[in-house]
């Protein structure tokens, strides 16, 4: 990694060599309990910046034996680090399973990042406190299909006993626990259920393993039996609908109306991601049945597929308030309203949509016939003098320099976003500048992202490493815009980026696709480790964004889905008839996948404005992308 030079030249408080390599060697010691070498690191760094870290080493050595008054010193002190908070939360679970709850109820009120473990204690808590409301809490952490911890049994229990949790909520949990395939939690509720609303394990086996062979034989006599039918069938529409639906055809009578919404409603969200036309149908048979988080967008998703806008407005404006606030909803209701005619409601929802930056906010301002990247400006940000030091003076600030220059990039980002988390816009856009020029371009990207009035579009589409990459933008023939938009989402620019399926470098090149484009250059000498060498991974980067290119009949679009996700899914998303660029990308069934076009895309648009590329909107860059049968049908190669 290359030296910091700024900073070292600006900051005399910043650690030296030689306290970085203590606060090393601190860390080592921590890892190993090794409690008298670490002992020794601590003398020798008080005065470094990193003196907050040796000290929650020390203390979380010993978390479960320690000094009350030593803990609240340290959660006392007023060093901007998030390992404050962090202590804190690690304690309030000590404390709790020792249950001891006046120390807890006295610090968890401080806890800013809490979790289910710590929400159950604190409930506990409150109960010993003989809290008259705290079992209301219990309800909305009971409704949940994945387990919860430890912590929650007793609360739990004393809600079930109190009432507060109802035989009606152990039935929702345990369909929830279905939903979420957790087997092991429904046959823990099981003998909680009435007689007639009872699962038998040996049926939600079967259920599990092999759901169409169970339903050839399933009794639906009961509720609790149609409960494990609706579960297999659930599983069968997820290995395809049909196989689901046909098995319904012949058991449909069998069940109640709201079990048949539920069915429907399932079913639906299975063959809508799946890119199924049934889909729009099968919602409608749903009815009135209350849908899931997961399965209000694919509503609208299914009925922007076959581009029925009546159904689009009907399915946005069914969702729950809070979700038709978002950005993509509240663009595509929009558009639904000028289809439809109702031409003044559209323009009000794109014009207060269109002043915010991202994917929705650029097409929404194109919709009012605002040109691409309207409100970005090419006047850098230039911080005053004082500005600039008291960010290189902040503690967090410092701490995360070092972070990142000694590679603990996951501490680095965690130091930083707590130290900008109240930064007012300058006091960002200052920060942003401080990490640009450190070359830490992901923290300058993240703090230039976060300004609300104030912005410096050359902070948050930061374009490092311009020179490097003109000869393979040449030799491929690549729009830099587009590179630039995508290797800013796929990496930030970190030339040491590695994703946890292994993807490496600035353009997050997956291994086996590193082989199989260095086999196509004829690089006989390549070996892994190169592909964090910068021209290396720059080279393949290209070489592969231009092959994926040619696939696809020069769409970006589609290009960008085959990068993320591989060409074969690419390809398998098309529509059977051409489809509007953004919708294609609306309806991407991986959700990684669909907010990296998106982004991808969005991206571009700001980077063309900023290199003083020629206007092209998003829209006309999303363009349409071709049916399957009027599509390039050339076949792509399975060596990746």
């Amino acid at each position: 990694m290359r030296l910091l030079v700024f900073i070292l030249l600006c900051l005399p408080a910043i650690a030296s060599a030689d306290q970085e390599s203590d606060f090393l060697a601190a860390r080592d010691a921590y890892r190993a309990g090794d409690t008298v070498r670490l002992e020794q690191m601590a003398g020798r760094l008080k005065k470094s910046p990193m003196e907050p870290y040796v000290a929650y080493y020390q203390l979380r050595m010993r978390l479960d034996s320690a000094d009350p008054a030593a803990v609240k010193a340290f959660l006392a002190r007023t060093d901007e680090t998030p390992l404050v908070d962090r202590l804190r939360g690690e304690w309030l679970k000590q404390l709790g399973k020792k249950q001891q709850w006046e120390i807890f109820a006295a610090e968890y009120p401080r806890l800013l990042s809490g979790d289910t473990e710590l929400s159950c204690y604190a409930v506990q808590a409150r109960l010993r406190n003989n809290d008259p409301s705290a079992l209301q809490a219990v309800r909305s952490l009971w409704l949940n299909g994945n387990g919860q911890p430890e912590s929650c049994a007793n609360v739990f229990e004393a809600a079930l006993a109190a009432g507060a949790i109802t035989p009606q909520d152990v039935w929702q949990r345990t369909r929830l626990a279905l939903e979420a395939g957790n087997t092991s939690l429904a046959k823990q509720l099981a003998p909680r259920l009435p007689e007639d609303r009872g699962l038998e394990s040996a049926a939600l086996d079967a259920a599990a393993s092999d759901p169409e062979r169970y339903l050839q034989h399933a009794e639906l006599n009961t509720e609790g039996q149609r409960l494990v039918a609706l579960f297999a069938l659930r599983r069968l529409s997820k290995q395809l609908p049909q196989l689901a639906y046909n098995q319904w055809d012949r058991l449909s009578s069998a069940f109640t109306l709201p079990e048949r919404q539920y069915f429907f409603g399932w079913l639906a969200y299975e063959a809508a991601r799946k890119l199924d036309p049934r889909a729009v149908e099968w919602f409608r048979q749903a009815g009135d049945a209350p849908l899931s988080e997961v399965q209000y967008p694919w509503r609208v998703r299914a009925a922007l597929r076959v581009q029925n806008w009546r159904e689009v407005l009907a399915a946005v404006n069914a969702m729950p308030p809070a979700m038709q606030r978002e950005g993509a909803w509240r663009y595509w209701k929009a558009r639904a309203l000028k289809a439809l005619g109702h031409h003044k409601e559209a323009e009000e929802i794109f014009a207060e949509l269109g002043r915010e930056y991202h994917f929705y906010g650029e097409l929404a301002a194109e919709e009012l016939g605002a040109p691409p990247a309207a409100t970005v400006g090419t006047a850098a940000f230039q911080p005053a003098k004082g500005e600039l030091e008291a960010i290189q003076a902040h503690p967090g600030i410092q701490r995360a320099l070092i972070l990142y220059r000694l590679d603990m990039r996951a501490d680095a980002a965690r130091e930083w976003s707590w130290a900008v988390r109240k930064f007012d816009d300058r006091q960002l856009l200052a920060a942003a500048e401080l990490a640009r020029r450190n070359e830490m371009y992901d923290r300058a990207i993240f703090a230039a992202d976060k300004t609300v009035q104030q912005h410096d579009f050359n902070l948050r589409y930061l374009s490092p490493y311009r020179e490097e990459l003109q000869g393979h933008l040449r030799e491929h023939g690549l729009e830099e815009a587009w590179v630039y938009g995508l290797m800013r989402q796929e990496s930030r620019f970190v030339t040491q980026a590695k994703s946890n399926v292994g993807a490496a470098g600035l353009m997050q090149i997956m291994p086996a696709t590193a082989r199989w484009v260095a086999r196509k250059l004829g690089m006989k000498n390549y070996r892994e480790s190169l592909i964090h060498q910068l021209d290396t991974n720059l080279k393949l980067g290209t070489f592969y964004m231009k092959t994926v290119l040619s696939w696809f009949d020069n769409s970006p679009v589609l290009a960008s889905a085959a990068y993320n996700a591989g060409p074969g899914r690419a390809r398998v998303w098309r529509a059977d008839k051409p489809l509007e660029g953004a919708i294609y990308a609306e309806t991407i069934p991986f959700d990684e996948t669909r907010d990296y076009v998106k982004k991808v895309m969005s991206n571009t648009v700001y980077y063309a404005k900023l290199f003083g590329q020629p206007p092209r909107t998003l829209k006309q860059r999303l363009g349409t992308i071709e049916g399957k049968t009027s599509a390039n049908q050339q076949p792509i190669p399975d060596e990746k």
